[in-house]
């Protein structure tokens, strides 16, 4: 199982653009077509999500997961924010902004997740997608308290006032996948086979491109990091071992499928390199993005993608099945 996740076409696109990058190529995607395939891939996952939902209902099931995520995506940074004060030598202000990216989640990491759980035939529920936008926004919160103290009262409700907020609550990775989960849930199944050549045929190939395009961002972030020490390399590489294991033994306590619960130990699993990034961009302009970029997208999520996949999809067959 481990060993068809590896060898997939999605993550070989993203190891192929990964030694583009370390070879120095120019081999480039254009932004454009970079941003494009994004809003696909969003509304895509999102609408899938809606229409399994139209055809099951809504469950207990998915009542626990939502609350158990909303807990995780909280507790998270507070776990993570010691070991990088302790263990990593950071800063208060640029602790609290790393620990944000991990209490969220990766959207990408839990595509390429959910794509590979359908292939070998553990495809997650529908549902995860409200979840996964449900766990985008209390890690924030959570890395603001943190770094409040470092900031001063004034300046730290400076950062944390309508705008800050507008950024988080509607921010376009939520917006879309919220949107695209309920027109999916109102169209049911029927309505939806109109436009599934869209957006289940072509869904892998397009997410081979995008992925290409993660392998080059990814190594060249690691190559220009200048601030990545030796330890917070290894935090990095810890973090989702840690956190996906805690979201599997959630999964287990709430007696979920193993496509389900491996998805969701993946959420845990995963840090945030697109929306919270903007939102500590804008709450923390005095925190290093070379740092938190450099841990959540070109350690961590690498990591996710080659090793974390395959890892929690055989612990979850293994704990879950």
């Amino acid at each position: 199982m481990a060993y068809e996740t590896l060898l997939s076409p999605v993550v070989l696109f993203f190891l192929l653009g990964a030694l583009a990058a370390a070879a120095r190529s120019d081999l480039s995607i254009p932004e454009p077509l970079a941003k494009s395939l994004s809003l696909y891939l969003m509304a895509s996952i999102g609408l899938k999500g809606g229409v399994q939902v139209s055809q099951s209902g809504f469950s207990e099931d998915m009542a626990w997961v939502s609350l158990a995520g909303i807990g995780l995506s909280f507790a998270i940074p507070l776990m993570a924010f010691a070991l990088l004060r302790t263990v990593g030598a950071l800063d208060r202000l640029n602790a609290a902004a790393v620990s944000a990216h991990y209490g969220s989640v990766s959207l990408v990491t839990f595509v390429t997740a959910s794509e590979a759980l359908t292939r070998t035939g553990m495809a997650p529920a529908g549902y995860l997608v409200a979840v996964m936008a449900l766990m985008e926004t209390p890690a924030i919160i959570s890395g603001l308290l943190l770094a409040r103290a470092a900031q001063g009262p004034g300046k730290a409700s400076t950062a944390s006032g309508g705008h800050l907020w507008r950024e988080v609550l509607l921010n376009g990775s939520v917006v879309l996948l919220l949107g695209a989960f309920l027109i999916g849930l109102a169209i049911g199944k029927e309505k939806f086979a109109a436009i599934s050549p869209v957006f289940v045929t072509g869904f892998t190939g397009l997410l081979c491109l995008f992925m290409l395009d993660m392998g080059l961002i990814a190594m060249r972030r690691l190559r220009e990091s200048r601030r990545l020490t030796w330890r917070l390399i290894a935090i990095a590489l810890a973090f989702p071992l840690v956190n996906g294991m805690i979201g599997l033994g959630l999964a287990a306590l709430l007696g979920l499928d193993p496509g389900t619960g491996a998805a969701f130990a993946l959420l845990a699993a995963s840090a945030s390199y697109i929306a919270v990034p903007a939102a500590i961009r804008l709450a923390l302009p005095d925190a290093d993005p070379g740092i938190y970029l450099s841990m959540s997208l070109a350690v961590t999520f690498p990591f996710n993608i080659l090793a974390g996949i395959p890892l929690f999809t055989a612990l979850a067959a293994g704990v879950l099945g």
